[in-house]
């Protein structure tokens, strides 16, 4: 189990490669915290597992895999409602993580093919 500076940190290096466009890279910063913890039955897993789908999601389009890209999209937005059910010491990060890929989302250059 990770401590919550750790956890912390990982979000901020998930900010960081989002910012940089390495999409596989975010997915996997977050996948540490997620993945030993990925059987619980926890609203702020399930979130987390949104915003790795969100990253799978950009690096699917940065692949042209535009139709594939939609598909895990709608799984990101199945799990950011969850953003308002969760009592946590990171949920700031979170809301801002969630503002932050929302407008990626919405950048032309990200998706010159087409808008999820």
């Amino acid at each position: 189990m990770i401590t919550s500076s750790e956890h912390n940190q990982a979000l901020e290096d998930f900010m960081l490669c989002l910012n940089e466009q390495r999409f596989y890279d975010a997915h996997e910063v977050l996948e540490a915290i997620w993945f030993p913890r990925r059987f619980e039955q926890n609203n702020e897993m399930k979130l987390l597992k949104g915003f790795i789908n969100a990253s799978v999601s950009f690096e699917l389009i940065k692949k042209g895999r535009v139709e594939s890209s939609k598909k895990v999209w709608k799984n990101y937005l199945k799990y950011r409602q969850l953003l308002y059910k969760i009592d946590s010491i990171h949920l700031n990060k979170y809301y801002y993580i969630s503002r932050y890929v929302d407008e990626i989302n919405n950048t032309k250059a990200l998706h010159a093919k087409k808008r999820l």
